[in-house]
């Protein structure tokens, strides 16, 4: 799986130069830029990992100008079913109880540890990965994608308009609703929701939150506080059979580019 645009080639990291560039990303925009830790990084390096990385695919998006090392300017992170298997769990599920999911005999993609370099925000490099995403998923006969995403800091009460805003107009089904851990549940209809403006609630909420809601995406039931990475998560389940025409022209235009 590869595809190249002009600067850009996008394809599956394929050698441990490509995974380290990846974690290099990653420490940049989750440790540096949003102040986030964990057991497996390494601040000597700059590199941050976790125990999962050895099981997903790593979608990488490569700017051909830049040295090796330097080279991936976007990552998204994508894990199977049959790969959540041999980890013994979904990342998520620490999260989240997937169950509803996991019981549906449907086949089920985890998306996470989604960045884009700082200095490529903004243009086509988001677009470029939602294409390769859209490709992966066609190849892998995928039905249902979740994962967390992220507010920034850990304070509810400054995130209490989008976080009720995603509970009232967001909410998964029934059958795809997952829910936050009973342990470290936290409610997310913090106020009421006539008290919600709309406009500022959205333009509180982080863009791949929004792209996800553009495609028919939902949340799940709660909140997780993440306080080794400094964020306020939520879980995004978007189910491929409820999209849209006009939602699916979205996702998978350029999928065969």
């Amino acid at each position: 799986m590869t595809a190249s645009h002009s600067k850009f080639t996008l394809r599956l990291a394929t050698d441990p130069a490509d995974i380290r560039a990846a974690h290099r990303l990653r420490y940049r925009v989750f440790v540096e830029e949003l102040g986030g830790t964990g057991p497996l990084v390494d601040r000597e390096q700059g590199l941050e990992a976790d125990r999962f990385d050895p099981y997903f695919d790593h979608l990488v998006l490569i700017d051909e100008r830049l040295p090796k090392g330097d080279h991936v300017v976007g990552v998204y992170r994508v894990l199977r079913g049959e790969q959540a298997q041999k980890a013994g769990q979904f990342y998520s599920e620490d999260e989240y109880d997937l169950t509803v999911l996991k019981s549906s005999g449907r086949r089920l993609l985890e998306l996470g540890r989604s960045c884009v370099d700082a200095r490529y925000r903004g243009g086509m490099a988001m677009y470029r990965l939602w294409n390769g995403l859209a490709r992966y998923v066609a190849d892998h006969g995928v039905e249902i994608l979740f994962g967390v995403a992220s507010f920034h800091g850990t304070d509810v009460r400054a995130l209490a308009e989008p976080l009720s805003h995603l509970r009232y107009r967001h909410l998964a089904p029934d059958d795809i609703r997952v829910r936050a851990v009973e342990e470290t549940f936290q409610r997310m209809d913090l106020i009421a929701e006539d008290q919600i403006d709309r406009r500022r609630a959205m333009a509180q909420t982080p863009a791949l939150i929004k792209a996800y809601l553009r495609l028919g995406g939902f949340v799940g039931e709660g909140a997780f506080i993440d306080h080794a990475f400094n964020t306020t998560d939520v879980c995004l389940v978007l189910d491929t059979a409820r999209m849209n025409e006009a939602q699916r022209e979205i996702y998978t235009k350029g999928r065969g580019q």
